[in-house]
């Protein structure tokens, strides 16, 4: 299979890439620098000249506080820029596989996120990606919408490595007890986009960790599993006062027998902090 991957700089691009080469694939893995996704031209140019059979959308705005000060530029990214490769893809006869978010719901229900589940963003972030979702949808019927949730990964600015870059410097960190989800390693869900790449599924799925916690909890786990003495205090939302809205609920599940299923979260966290500490 010929895969072109883009955002290939970035975390999960990155392991990408890396999966699809393992495998065998012949990739085609570009950077912001390779491929601006906000350019329609040069993405239908980019479609046209390689003519993969699928591609993997992993250019995305992802800063959520800084979509607050800038919806605009987050739009164009996360919206127009999806739009732009759906058309090109949907021109050139390739499969379209679109990463998005948890963060395209509310946070107000206690179950699991079906991917029939009603959409209702609460911040510029989550709008955008909507958007996203929406464009690629109407420009094809060939496409894979995976909803994702809490990345972590190498090459990357990650919940892991904040909490590991504190627990270096301090004898304690505060986190929130009252935002729950599912923490993915890039690594594992790397895997599973190649597979709906590949397949017959399309449509939206949810692809996530398997399990949930908080980050209270994800911050314990990520101290024991590397050793790390450092306490680990609970706060809330409300006291940190971050400028964009978090959903307090965005547990990831799927409806769909043939949505991939990844590992529990706490298997991706050893799996990454194990790769982490590999000799290079």
């Amino acid at each position: 299979m010929h895969l072109l991957i883009t955002g290939a700089g970035g975390m999960l691009g990155g392991d990408v890439a890396r999966a699809a080469r393992a495998a065998g694939h012949q990739v085609t893995a570009l950077t912001r620098v390779g491929l601006d996704v906000c350019d329609p031209a040069a993405v239908e140019r980019a479609l046209d000249e390689e003519r993969p059979d699928a591609v993997v959308n992993c250019a995305a705005w992802t800063d959520v506080d800084g979509a607050e000060a800038d919806e605009a530029g987050a739009l164009a990214v996360n919206g127009a820029g999806a739009g732009n490769l759906a058309r090109a893809a949907a021109a050139a006869g390739a499969k379209l596989v679109q990463v998005s978010t948890d963060y395209v719901f509310d946070g107000t229900k206690r179950a699991p996120y079906l991917e029939h589940d009603a959409t209702g963003p609460l911040g510029a972030y989550g709008r955008t990606k909507l958007a996203g979702e929406r464009a690629v949808a109407t420009a094809g019927p060939r496409h894979v919408i995976a909803r994702s949730s809490w990345l972590f990964g190498a090459g990357g600015r990650n919940f892991v490595e904040t909490m590991l870059a504190l627990g270096a410097e301090r004898e304690h960190v505060e986190v929130v007890t009252d935002q729950v989800g599912c923490p993915t390693w890039t690594g594992h869900l790397a895997g599973a986009l190649l597979a709906l790449a590949a397949g017959e599924a399309f449509g939206v799925h949810h692809v996530a960790g398997s399990g949930a916690c908080s980050w209270y909890d994800f911050a314990v786990e990520i101290f024991r599993q590397a050793g790390v003495d450092c306490a680990v205090r609970p706060t809330s939302s409300e006291s940190l006062r971050r400028p964009a809205p978090r959903p307090a609920w965005s547990v990831l599940g799927s409806s769909r027998a043939d949505s991939p299923t990844l590992p529990e979260w706490t298997e991706g966290l050893a799996g990454y902090l194990a790769l982490r500490g590999a000799p290079a």
